[in-house]
């Protein structure tokens, strides 16, 4: 049976001299704390430092990464044990779960979620057979043995993983309660919200009249006209600072970026608060609230992500069964050039203001993205997201933006994860890759070693913490 053997050269290039060269960049980083600024983890988790259930729910349940793959062999998501949203049936035993996790295992050889699943047994829980049919139910209890112990308790493996900072991603609507508990707990570790205001912004959602109600009853301002709704989300901005917050997130369709005049935006919101709203109406509307967010990010510091690009639950028969978030958000063209024209010839040369822009739309890299984040002072270029977190997604990211933007137009890594047991994991494959990409312009004579080592840090940790003001 294979071992689950982690050479320590991974990832880097089969060149000897590159190889020696990325190995020692790499020695260098490997051990740097973790910041965290974007991701998905439940803040409950560590807000209440429970014990995982099981590997299953620990593993499996909550990474779109691993169960899309399995469903995208006609794999039902219900034998998965995925919670659905209306009431269709779903697998409740959890080793049965795990055993059809265990007798597919093979889909994810050469995937970036299979790096990180040998990371996660190897290095996390000690597990050195690779996962098979056979062995299933052995690891399954080795796993749940471990589980058991307080050693890894939530905060435990936190502290164990090396984070210093980790950003969850929350609704504007969210009393950030686990926050709460989790400062009011006494535990130093660093967990911070992220201002999401996504649901509020939405005009033309099913659900956003009730959004908008909640809007009102947690930020205390009665939401009758636009002017006021402003005034409720400059609320709850602030009240997101005050819990940590340093970051605003926005899930656009398209980086489109417009301002209305205030009667226009007026009437458009009363559409919207009368139902009558249509497409063309949101488009403008969100274009108009990119321009706000901006202007408010300036007054009040906190940083701004924009990732556009993405046809959000395309599989209809999963999002109505089981709710958004289920591995079927896909990538679409996008275009930045002309559509962030008006956004950064209002706030792009204001020094006040971080712009964050992540991307699935890998055609853009050099043709727009790197030229816009190379000359306009806000502009900062997230790094390659999500099916891009991959050995040859983040090398392509680098070659395709650092001639024009150079490294330090960058941001560093972030680990986007659901999955808490994840985030070392897709630590450590950034530095290894970020380590081979340096090591490469040491051995063509572009850079110096020691330059390598500075940039190489940089990337791992400083360009991050300065991004994000961490």
């Amino acid at each position: 049976m294979n071992k689950n053997n982690l050479n320590e050269y991974r990832f880097f290039d089969p060149d000897k001299t590159v190889r020696e060269l990325a190995y020692e960049l790499y020695l260098r980083v490997k051990d740097l704390p973790i910041i965290s600024p974007h991701g998905h983890v439940d803040p409950k988790l560590l807000a209440e430092n429970k014990p995982f259930p099981d590997p299953t729910e620990l593993i499996l349940i909550p990474d779109h990464y691993l169960f899309r793959m399995l469903y995208s062999q006609g794999i039902p998501l219900e034998s998965l044990g995925i919670p659905s949203i209306d009431n269709t049936e779903v697998e409740k035993d959890h080793r049965k779960i795990w055993q059809i996790f265990a007798d597919n295992f093979y889909l994810f050889n050469g995937t970036p979620a299979g790096i990180w699943l040998q990371y996660e047994f190897s290095e996390v829980f000690g597990i050195r057979d690779k996962l098979y049919s056979q062995n299933a139910m052995v690891i399954y209890d080795q796993m749940q043995e471990k589980l058991k112990s307080n050693e890894y308790l939530p905060r435990i493996l936190f502290e164990k993983f090396n984070i210093e900072v980790l950003s969850t991603t929350d609704g504007a609507t969210d009393g950030l309660e686990q926050h709460k508990k989790i400062k009011e707990s006494g535990w130093n570790g660093k967990v911070v919200p992220c201002f999401r205001p996504d649901g509020i912004v939405n005009i033309t959602a099913k659900n956003w009249i009730e959004e908008i109600n909640k809007l009102s009853k947690v930020s205390g301002v009665e939401i009758s006209s636009y002017k006021n709704y402003i005034q409720a989300i400059k609320d709850r901005r602030e009240y997101f600072k005050s819990m940590g917050a340093v970051s605003t997130d926005h899930g656009v369709l398209s980086p489109y970026t417009h301002k209305l005049s205030e009667n226009e935006a007026e009437a458009i919101f009363r559409k919207a608060l009368k139902g009558t709203a249509d497409e063309d109406d949101s488009i403008l509307f969100t274009a108009n609230i990119l321009m706000e967010m901006a202007r408010m990010s300036i007054e009040d510091g906190l940083v701004m992500q924009i990732h556009p690009g993405v046809m959000r639950n395309h599989n209809l028969e999963v999002f109505n069964k089981f709710g958004s978030d289920k591995g079927a958000d896909i990538p679409v063209t996008t275009e930045f050039t002309r559509n962030l024209f008006e956004l950064l010839n209002e706030f792009g040369n204001n020094k006040k203001l971080t712009l964050i822009v992540f991307t699935l739309d890998e055609t853009t890299y050099s043709r727009e993205l790197a030229p816009l984040a190379g000359h306009y002072p806000a502009l900062k270029l997230g790094p390659a997201w999500w099916f891009n977190d991959s050995i040859q997604g983040m090398t392509r990211f680098r070659e395709n933006v650092t001639e024009t933007a150079g490294i330090y137009n960058t941001v560093g890594f972030n680990d986007d994860t659901r999955a808490f047991l994840s985030i070392p994991a897709r630590h450590d494959l950034s530095r290894r890759v970020d380590s081979n990409f340096l090591a490469g312009m040491v051995a063509k004579h572009i850079m110096s070693f020691d330059e390598a080592i500075n940039i190489g840090k940089a990337l791992a940790y400083d360009l991050v913490k300065k991004a994000y003001k961490l």
